[in-house]
């Protein structure tokens, strides 16, 4: 049943309170991977007087750790649910978006921020290649039917524009595009800012002659939830939230190295039984009137003492032992590597002769991690592909996408050598050559580029065009292959002109 403008806004409201509430939470995560962090201090009297002199300051480790994994988060296509291929077009609507950099944004916006958004919809000037965005999560959400933790019921993009916010509450039958007047009183904290905009309604925005409620063409709520280490009770989780206490910790430490370098890295020596040595006041005429203290300044600048006192005797204080501070700061980045699964070499920065094993040993913490991340990002991603054939109106491709596979690029790193020893074995064994260039590495478009190269290089082979040993591709049949000819392979099935939607040129504002 289609809402009231009063029911949309409340909904809005409803939304807009709870994204409110996530923001925080979100910015915390982003200021402490850009390094901009709050020294913390041991005591008040450090704080008194050094925490001007660290403002600023960090040891950025977070970083680190919410790259590592996205490092290693590439994907390479999409295969719809009983066909042996990627789908050419829909990876083509993912190359024109650029979503082969974009996505690197959003799996890092989710490694830092526990979740992002995917938004899909259709391009009036492009029926072919909706548009596909990947939106922060602090201007997007999305609302499920209670009970369920995929079922969507809306979804809401926010953002703000001088005075005023503008909402777009996305229903499975139909689109509100709202804005209205916010407060911008510089003496009023954002909490309270924000709650006395909830007492403004909504507005509809102008969108000139385009309806406004307008239908969804989709039938879906047309943005997805990419949740980091999510949990069956709880929200998602950020990957550096377990690591700021301990990045806290090590800023601190470097703050006292450096106090402790420059006030007792060097013995400091001192005078026993001897008076302070004094230096003669003269007047204008040369006569000595008094005298004065010496400047010890002076001594630290000169490096001469003269000490006339016969039971004057020198004693130092040795220098004060650094490397206990910098053993420290290796144990807190061993913590940070072991807590979060990051290789102590990614930290740390020390190689000394490791063999291949012992890499790829070193290294399995992060390959398992990047993989249960292609695991819950894989499920938010395959839906993506399937709002893409929806707002394409391909109906039928939509139903094979959900449950289909969305192909990813190997997250282990492998030495060339070993890695074509290995396929060669498989090869050995009976694996088919398609097979054993995407365990390479290569995207199954670089597969199919391969295979028609093969195929080039064996026309230009006299030997093998009599003999007939011209190799076959599932992809494309292989040269000289009837279209649905029994080959024994698997074919794409040509689309059903039934499965495909009425032109849907003009339903998208």
């Amino acid at each position: 049943m289609p809402l009231t403008l009063a029911e949309a806004g409340q909904l809005a409201d409803q939304l807009l309170s709870e994204l409110q509430n996530r923001t925080s939470k979100v910015e915390r995560g982003v200021s402490y991977y850009k390094g901009e962090h709050p020294l913390r201090f041991a005591s008040d009297s450090f704080r008194k007087h050094f925490e001007a002199q660290y403002k600023g300051f960090s040891d950025n480790w977070t970083q680190v750790v919410a790259d590592s994994p996205v490092e290693r988060l590439e994907v390479t296509g999409v295969k719809p649910e009983g066909l042996t291929a990627a789908d050419k077009k829909l990876w083509g609507v993912w190359q024109r978006n650029g979503l082969d950099a974009d996505s690197q944004l959003g799996f890092l916006g989710a490694g830092y921020g526990a979740r992002a958004f995917v938004l899909v919809w259709g391009d009036p000037d492009d029926e072919e290649t909706p548009e596909v965005t990947f939106e922060d999560a602090r201007q997007a959400i999305v609302m499920y039917v209670p009970g369920s933790r995929r079922k969507r019921y809306a979804a809401l993009k926010s953002w703000r524009d001088g005075s005023r916010v503008y909402c777009t509450l996305y229903l499975k039958d139909e689109v509100w595009k709202l804005e209205r007047a916010v407060s911008g009183e510089p003496n009023k904290s954002a909490s309270m800012q924000a709650a006395e905009d909830l007492t403004k309604g909504f507005t509809l925005r102008d969108t000139k002659d385009a309806p406004n409620p307008q239908p969804n063409p989709m039938g879906v709520v047309p943005m997805v939830e990419l949740p980091n280490r999510p949990l069956l009770a709880e929200e998602p989780i950020s990957d550096v939230t377990g690591v700021i206490a301990m990045q806290d910790a090590i800023n601190l430490l470097w703050a006292q190295l450096f106090t402790a370098s420059d006030f007792a890295s060097f013995p400091q020596r001192l005078i026993l039984g001897a008076e302070a040595p004094m230096t003669p006041v003269l007047d204008k005429n040369g006569q000595v009137i008094g005298k004065k203290p010496v400047d010890l300044a002076k001594f630290a600048v000169d490096r001469i003492l003269w000490i006339t006192d016969e039971k004057a005797k020198a004693a130092n204080w040795p220098a004060a032992n650094l490397k206990a501070y910098t053993e420290v700061l290796e144990v807190g980045v061993g913590h940070i590597a072991a807590q979060t699964r990051t290789p102590s070499h990614y930290l740390i920065g020390r190689m000394a002769n490791l063999s291949g094993d012992a890499l790829v040993a070193a290294e399995t913490g992060l390959v398992k991690k990047a993989q249960e991340k292609m695991l819950w990002f894989g499920v938010a991603i395959r839906e993506v592909f399937r709002l893409i054939a929806l707002a394409r109106g391909e109906t039928g491709l939509a139903r094979g996408l959900a449950g289909g596979q969305v192909l990813w690029r190997d997250a282990e790193s492998r030495n060339q050598a070993q890695a074509a020893d290995m396929l060669l074995k498989l090869k050995q064994v009976g694996f088919p050559f398609e097979w054993l260039a995407l365990r390479f590495g290569l995207s199954p478009t670089e597969v199919a580029d391969l295979i028609e190269m093969r195929e080039a290089e064996a026309e230009m082979d006299p030997a093998a065009v009599i003999l007939g040993q011209r190799p076959r591709n599932s992809m494309t049949g292989g040269p000289g292959a009837a279209p649905g000819a029994d080959d024994g392979l698997d074919h794409e099935p040509a689309p059903d002109p039934a499965e495909r939607e009425p032109a849907l040129a003009g339903a998208w504002t």
